[in-house]
């Protein structure tokens, strides 16, 4: 049974521990309104993106003769992934759904016999991921040193994309991120960004007949690696708001816990306390009445 000293240093830490997690839900909670703003409003964005050319590849006289990162090789052989956590923890199970999610598409490639290779965006999903899908990993991206992601950065990994599909290094790429539902929900997405993903359902819009100048292929070659640029900026943007939801909820239960957990350490330190006490006044007691 622990000591009353004992007792009273755990109590101690307990508390300590509880303010800390109570601050971080208060950073969190300020952070997550800007954040959700950002993402809402990117949302909308990257929407019309897909939209136009949704638009453009429907007007292409030849797809044969179509960009590449639109219609894609031809082949569905060997397949890049691109992982995109954060580089921090305590934020509950964001990381780890983003993973789940992208362990399933992996599983998957593998079991179909293709090649598999994965970009890591964020430390805490290389942690997961380096001890069973190691030898699959080609790069590894961490913002460690950022305090806020730009498009500048969704651009460089967007290029790396691009290069990497130029050199014939893969035939279709998955981005993995969360998509920001509310403070309580994030859900984990997987969306395809090369070959441009094809809707199967035809939108009706009034907006969605144009006359395009110049060629639409001529677009489509300047467009499309903006547009994967631009995929992955939206990812940074949910999987911000995502995170900081998602470490609001974490510290927020945290904090209860300790308090529930103060709350038992003190009742025992009184129980504690009591027999102690109880022990002395019996103590006292037989010695007097053995005088």
């Amino acid at each position: 049974m622990p000591s009353l000293d004992d007792l009273r240093k755990r109590i101690a830490s307990v508390k300590s521990t509880q303010k800390i997690t109570k601050a971080m839900k208060m950073v969190a909670a300020a952070k997550l309104r800007k954040a959700q703003e950002m993402a809402e409003k990117g949302r909308p964005y990257s929407d019309k993106m897909n939209l136009i050319i949704q638009n453009l590849s429907k007007a292409i006289n030849d797809p044969m003769n179509a960009p590449k990162l639109l219609v894609g090789t031809g082949q569905d052989k060997s397949h890049l992934c691109v992982v995109m956590t954060a580089d921090r923890g305590l934020c509950g199970g964001f990381n780890t759904n983003i993973v789940k999610q992208a362990k399933k598409y992996f599983n998957k490639v593998l079991k179909d016999s293709k090649k598999l290779k994965i970009i890591t965006v964020g430390t805490k999903g290389l942690d997961q991921l380096k001890r069973d899908y190691g030898k699959y990993i080609i790069k590894k991206i961490n913002f460690k040193d950022k305090k806020k992601l730009t498009f500048k950065d969704a651009e460089l990994i967007g290029n790396e994309i691009v290069k990497l599909f130029k050199d014939n290094e893969f035939d279709k790429c998955v981005i993995f991120f969360n998509k920001f539902k509310n403070v309580m929900t994030q859900i984990p997405q997987s969306q395809q960004v090369i070959p441009a993903k094809q809707e199967n359902k035809e939108k009706e819009d009034e907006n969605s007949s144009y006359e395009f100048e110049p060629e639409e292929d001529e677009i489509l070659e300047d467009l499309l690696p903006k547009n994967i640029s631009t995929q992955i900026y939206k990812g940074f943007l949910e999987n911000s708001a995502s995170e900081q939801g998602s470490r609001m909820t974490a510290m927020d239960n945290a904090t209860r816990n300790a308090g529930d957990l103060v709350d038992k350490l003190t009742i025992n330190y009184n129980r504690s306390r009591q027999a102690a006490i109880t022990k002395e006044l019996i103590e006292i007691i037989s010695g007097a009445e053995s005088l």
